[in-house]
């Protein structure tokens, strides 16, 4: 796209010298002589680059200024002036003008001025999209989900990232989404324009864990050849994701809870206290009480992440969700591969329903990536779905011995016994009964909720 040039100025001669050397750059320029008619063009179009004289017949160009400023906070604008003064120079700044250049002026230098003017310019409107891009990829209607408990998640998640909460602790089975989550309340907070740091606590050793988040000074370990600042520094002002924290090492565990708690760390090797304003959004699949119980989980660092917990539910129990999610998904991938998949017939569907989802959206995700890229036709089938191992696929119920009456089945009934049976067998420890049940405590406790059992 050309580069849009307005020039505000009254003596003929420079309007004339200005549009020559920016036309033979191929700009598209824009001359006027006077207030009035500078407002008129800014109403009519969008400019790139304005050059603005100081003084014009009927206004200033302060004046001008202030109007360029209300309608476009983006454009870069250079007054041009014979009335130097430094008071001018600086009223001039002070609204906003890029640079101020006295007359006469020698014109290479004016282009060169320009030169950096646009890029400028460029700069903040690559900006300003990539936020509006990034607002509209994690705005929370992003996030697919009608059932209710995904409904109430919603208010929560609204509530949260509009607070001044310093900790969240987002937690739920793999796949379903924490990572998003974490995303969200992000971009839809305060911190927004500020960064946004994310770690998994299990990819590195302990050491380098530690170096990653607080950083280190120079000579603090053999490589250590240079002070590195660390995640909590790199997000002051914005947000830092500790995915995976309940598998953080205990030696670690320690320093975090300090930082929650004081705000202040020292780097590795370190003497100096530092301190940062950072909101800290940890998440776990991990049964984090069974873990306290097993020592492996500092009871005083769960009791400070639990600050705000939040409740991710798993796909099976989000009730036709199921479907917008897949429908989501097809939709996504029949574009990707330029594939046009019409719909996805019941016999899919019935098969999709009567698995269990064990990998939740994650594993939803990947399964519809296969069906579209291998489906031969317009129609996703049962064949198409393909859920768990690909080489032996087990969707239903056969691998745990239930098998469907022809009559059907009541599946809260059954959920029902089913609890009751695994807290009749362990005495009531929810944790021990969650276990027996392959879920979570929080999972467990959703349902005894759900159920009306607690």
């Amino acid at each position: 796209m050309s580069v849009r040039v307005l020039i505000i100025e009254d003596e003929k001669l420079i309007r004339w010298s200005l549009r020559q050397k920016f036309e033979a750059r191929n700009y598209q320029v824009t001359e006027v002589e006077d207030g009035n008619s500078a407002l008129q063009a800014l109403h009519a179009g969008v400019y790139d680059l304005i050059m603005l004289d100081y003084k014009l017949p009927d206004t200033t160009g302060l004046e001008i200024l202030r109007t360029v400023r209300e309608t476009d906070s983006d454009v870069v604008v250079i007054m041009m002036t014979a009335y130097s003064s430094i008071e001018s120079a600086v009223d001039a700044i002070k609204l906003g003008a890029y640079d101020y250049i006295t007359k006469p002026f020698d014109m290479d230098d004016v282009l060169r001025t320009a030169d950096k003017a646009l890029e400028t310019t460029t700069l903040r409107r690559e900006v300003r999209e990539l936020r509006r891009h990034i607002h509209h990829e994690y705005g929370v209607n992003r996030i697919i989900g009608q059932d209710p408990c995904m409904l109430e998640l919603f208010e929560v998640i609204d509530r949260v990232a509009r607070s001044s909460a310093s900790t969240v602790f987002l937690r739920g089975d793999s796949g379903t989404g924490k990572d998003l989550l974490a995303r969200v309340i992000h971009y839809n907070s305060d911190r927004a324009p500020k960064p946004f740091m994310n770690i998994t606590c299990t990819a590195l050793s302990e050491t380098l864990l530690e170096s990653e988040l607080f950083g280190h000074e120079k000579g603090a370990f053999t490589d250590a050849k240079a002070t590195k600042k660390g995640l909590f520094e790199l997000a002051d002002g914005g947000t830092i994701f500790l995915d995976e924290v309940g598998d953080m090492p205990l030696g670690l565990q320690a320093k975090l809870l300090r930082f929650l708690e004081e705000r202040l760390f020292r780097r590795v090797g370190g003497t100096q206290e530092l301190s940062v304003d950072v909101r800290v959004v940890a998440a776990t699949n991990r049964d984090i009480e069974q873990a306290i119980e097993d020592g492996q989980f500092r009871n005083d660092l769960m009791y400070r992440l639990n600050v705000i917990p939040i409740y991710l539910p798993p796909l099976r129990d989000r009730g036709n969700d199921l479907k917008l999610l897949t429908q989501h998904f097809v939709d996504q991938f029949s574009q990707e591969f330029r594939k046009p998949v019409a719909r996805i017939d019941d016999g899919a569907y019935e098969k999709l329903y009567a698995y269990s989802w064990p990998g939740n959206v994650r594993e939803l995700r990947n399964v519809l990536e296969r069906a579209v890229l291998l489906c031969k036709g317009e129609v996703i089938g049962a064949e198409d779905i393909v859920p768990g191992r690909v080489d032996q696929a087990v969707a239903g119920s056969d691998a745990s011995g239930i098998v469907l009456p022809p009559g059907g089945i009541n599946m809260r009934e059954l959920e029902n016994r089913l609890i009751q049976q695994a807290l009749a067998r362990t005495n009531n420890n929810q944790t021990k009964a969650a276990r027996l049940l392959h879920l979570s405590r929080d999972a467990f406790r959703y349902r005894l909720e759900k159920l009306g059992l607690l």
